[in-house]
């Protein structure tokens, strides 16, 4: 590891016993990765990149020493829960349209049954340039 890269890491650090303290210094003191980095004075994608064994590390002390769950578990169990939500209504409006099918499908089958078959058209005057291949019905 090189020494900027070890510097961050020690910064990372500091403002994560910081936040988790709540004294943070630059940053609005949530327990957020946005926030972490600019407490470290770090970009947040380094933390996402460079770093994310430190950004898991903070996750988890978030989790045990303030018992709060992260912003980012929050975020993803408020999303799960409005998918489910969604698939759940969807599944209902297939099912409802489905059986709606089933009922138009008989419907029609008992007005085309009621009705019986059409009479077949009665054939009209043949032009003189068509000749029949079988004779019109009498």
């Amino acid at each position: 590891m090189n020494e900027q890269n070890q510097d961050e890491r020690t910064r990372i650090r500091e403002a994560m016993d910081r936040l988790l303290a709540g004294q943070a210094t630059v940053s609005n003191g949530s327990m957020t990765a946005a926030a972490l980095a600019a407490e470290a004075g770090v970009h947040r994608m380094a933390l996402y990149k460079r770093h994310v064994d430190l950004k898991r590390e903070f996750d988890e002390r978030v989790r045990t020493e303030t018992k709060q769950v992260p912003e980012t578990e929050k975020r993803l169990r408020k999303t799960v829960t409005t998918l489910k939500k969604t698939v759940s209504d969807q599944t209902k409006e297939i099912k409802d349209l489905r059986q709606q099918l089933t009922r138009l499908t008989l419907a029609s089958a008992v007005l085309v049954h009621e009705q019986g078959s059409p009479p077949p058209p009665e054939p009209g005057p043949v032009p003189d340039n068509v000749v029949l291949l079988r004779p019109l019905r009498d």
